[in-house]
């Protein structure tokens, strides 16, 4: 599916919402506040609903209204949060916890650079800036300088970028601002060599970027039609339509170029190839999510309207790039794991195509076509390999990486010369290469650094047999010499959806964590995109219980190999992901001793009826359908408590402006909990304020929710933080 659509596009920053701290040369036993939380009072409503025959109580649906409208909403989270932050600031480790972060998080990062007409543009942050800064290189000669700085944009940093595109000739650029958190962005143009912001000021914008025609005098784009009053970050989003703004001109003079006002549930994107010859025009439907209908234009015939090039929601089309008439694009069509084909417009139909790249062993991630070679990256057991092909497709080499990791970066031109990539793992905090596509040479751009040994960390991958005897992978990661005696706290994180993939990454939470004496888990759930289209579609669906049964076999894994035991064991997840952690401890309240389930998905009867939860049809299914309202109720987490049952420590986090999963999906599973929780464990709910669903949210928010993520996981498994944790190592 596509990113654009899921109710993650990527995970939490550093793939983990979460971060751990201490402090040095401390001995730190965990000890619960003295007293169970008392928590707010929360009324029900006489909420019925009839689906198919079966009447389902919803009694929190009140819970469900937006904050910024709704006082009475209002007034319970901040209720709840007062609760929750009293119990947090009475766990003697928090204060430590968060010292550490802090310390680990004050590092160089840099992102994988790209160039556009001479110039090199890469984002850079010093450390603790709330916000990435994007600089710019005018040329190789001349040092980088700051393009935009969104770190000046908001006192408490909650605005942020939130996508650019500069011109063909690298005079201008369009940037897009998202402010606190939400999927909503105002998109503007600068002036690149003067630092002038143009006047151009474009609203209404999401799941959109921008596409320059190539004189450069305007870009195409998709919107949605101006809201009604008090529905902006919860009505449901219909009529996407594309646009072409040309500069200089007031938004309500720009020309719609695409729309289907028949079809309102159906979304539009947008590229213009790099020749600028050709507009190509991709619709998604709600109910078929990355299997795509592409549409082609050609700029240069004025008065030619766009021609369907490939249509039936059937497949999957990414388009890779042009060389004339010739378009390149990965796609799943009789592919499960992709392969490259060549789409001659002349000769468009399917029996002409020309296989490129076939379908291999590896599922096909992506591909780049940079100085008329394609670059592919594959993902074999969930780890990357890369690949290079010429214009014919015949193979070149190989490129060499350090082991286990993930690569990612191949941005370029098909003219150019070289491009650039990084690579990270579970123990590499990230390398960014330069890369010579004539010889083939790797050479080092940039190296993160920070205080933490490699050396002092152990990776394997390990497989388990799920409920229905399906082969799964899991990452294990931990530090050297762990021995095998149940007595490890272990984080087991997982998403499972969309076709996202969980590849080997790094993070300071993850160095942290390691640090702590903790041992992290990630198995490699169905539902996810390792395997190809097949691994996906077996988690989807009237097939979604998979994804849990490989959740849940994976943490019987970790305890029958002696890893840890239930009350050591901690799980995580957001967004889909929290769907996850929801519906595992709803099923197996007695395999876990904490649950931290973050943005998630909890109401799945009702969640296509809020703003882009329509796009998740695919993945879930929908409550419309009478076979499917059957298996999404026997997993629904909200729908799925039952009082009286004692259920793990929990911790429910969310964010007041989330518009992608909307808040009220957290609210009314946090309420319903603590109602149905019996024993003293804790069942709190935090809610962060101006935070949406992760993207941009400020680094001093991140370290601040980690350390209250981390401090409830240290009391709730009753851990010991090991003498000298938080000692500061040289820095790599």
């Amino acid at each position: 599916m596509s990113a654009r659509y899921q109710p993650a596009p990527g995970l939490p920053a550093g793939r983990l919402a979460l971060a751990l701290a201490g402090a040095a040369g401390l001995l730190l036993s965990a000890a619960l506040p003295a007293a169970p939380p008392v928590y707010p009072e929360t009324k029900t409503v006489a909420q019925v609903d009839t689906y198919h025959g079966v009447e389902v109580a919803d009694p929190y649906r009140w819970l469900e209204q937006d904050v910024r409208e709704a006082p009475e909403v209002a007034a319970w989270v901040a209720a709840e949060n007062a609760v929750t932050f009293d119990y947090l600031g009475r766990i003697p480790e928090r204060a430590a916890i968060r010292e550490r972060l802090a310390a680990l998080w004050n590092y160089e990062r840099v992102s994988v650079p790209f160039r556009a007409a001479g110039r090199t543009f890469f984002s850079r942050n010093d450390g603790l800036q709330n916000q990435a800064v994007l600089w710019v290189q005018d040329s190789l000669a001349t040092p980088p300088r700051v393009l935009l700085d969104p770190n000046t944009w908001s006192a408490d940093g909650t605005v942020a970028l939130a996508g650019l595109a500069p011109d063909h000739g690298g005079r201008r650029l369009a940037y897009g601002v998202a402010e606190a958190g939400s999927d909503w962005n105002i998109w503007r143009v600068l002036d690149i060599e003067t630092g002038e912001i143009l006047p151009d000021e474009l609203k209404w914008i999401k799941f959109s970027g921008a596409s320059w025609t190539p004189d450069d005098r305007g870009f195409f784009y998709s919107r949605y039609p101006e809201p009604e009053p008090g529905t902006a970050y919860q009505g449901l989003q219909l009529n996407q339509y594309l646009c072409y703004h040309r500069l200089g001109t007031p938004q309500a003079d720009d020309l719609v170029v695409f729309e289907r006002p028949d079809h309102p549930d159906w979304a539009v994107d947008s590229v213009v190839t790099e020749d600028g010859r050709y507009l190509l025009i991709f619709v998604f439907s709600a109910a078929t999510g990355d299997r795509t209908d592409v549409y082609v234009r050609d700029l240069t015939a004025p008065y030619a309207g766009a021609r369907q090039l490939l249509g039936g929601f059937a497949h999957e089309y990414g388009f890779v790039g042009s060389d004339g008439p010739h378009l390149f694009f990965l796609t799943d069509r009789e592919a499960p794991r992709r392969r490259l084909v060549a789409i001659d417009l002349r000769h468009p139909e399917p029996e002409a195509w020309r296989e490129l790249i076939p379908q291999a062993k590896g599922t096909l991630e992506s591909v780049s076509w940079v100085g008329r070679l394609f670059i592919a990256t594959y993902l074999e057991d969930a780890t990357s390999r890369v690949r290079l092909f010429d214009r014919n497709g015949q193979h070149v080499r190989d490129l060499a990486l350090g082991g286990l990791g993930s690569v990612s970066g191949f941005p370029g031109r098909g003219d150019d010369t070289e491009t650039f990539y990084a690579f990270t793992s579970f123990t590499e905090p990230g390398v960014i290469y330069r890369y010579d596509l004539a010889t083939g040479e790797s050479r080092e751009y940039h190296r993160t650094r920070l205080a933490f040994d490699p050396a002092s960390a152990a990776v394997e991958q390990v497989f388990f047999t799920s409920k229905d005897g399906t082969r799964v992978p899991m990452f294990l990661v931990h530090r050297k010499g762990l021995e095998r005696d149940g007595s490890h706290p272990t984080l087991l994180y997982g998403y499972g959806g969309f076709n996202v993939s969980l590849t080997p990454f790094f993070s300071a939470t993850l160095a942290v964590w390691l640090e702590m004496g903790g041992a992290l888990a990630i198995p490699n759930l169905r539902g996810g995109g390792e395997y190809g289209d097949e691994w996906h579609r077996a988690g989807t669906k009237l097939a979604k219980q998979n994804t849990f049964d490989d959740f849940i076999a994976a943490a019987e894994w970790l305890v029958a190999n002696r890893i840890t035991r239930p009350e050591r064991l901690a799980i995580q997840g957001g967004s889909n992901g929290g769907l996850l952690v929801g519906a595992a401890m709803t099923q197996r309240p007695d395999l876990f001793a904490v649950a931290l389930p973050q943005v998630g998905v909890m109401d799945m009867l009702r969640f296509h009826r809020f703003t882009a939860g329509q796009f998740w049809v695919d993945d879930y299914g929908s409550a419309d359908d009478p076979e499917e309202f059957r298996v999404l109720r026997s997993y629904s987490p909200y729908h799925n408590l039952k009082p009286g049952t004692a259920y793990p420590a929990t911790l429910v986090t969310t964010a007041d402006t989330d518009d992608r999963v909307i808040p009220g999906h957290s609210f009314k599973f946090a309420a319903a909990l603590q109602a149905a929780q019996a024993g003293p464990k804790p069942v709190l709910i935090r809610i962060e304020t101006r935070a949406g669903h992760g993207a941009g949210t400020p680094v001093a928010k991140r370290i601040e929710e980690s350390a209250d993520t981390f401090a409830f996981v240290v009391a709730n498994l009753g851990m010991k933080l090991p003498r000298g944790f938080g000692a500061p190592a040289k820095r790599r």
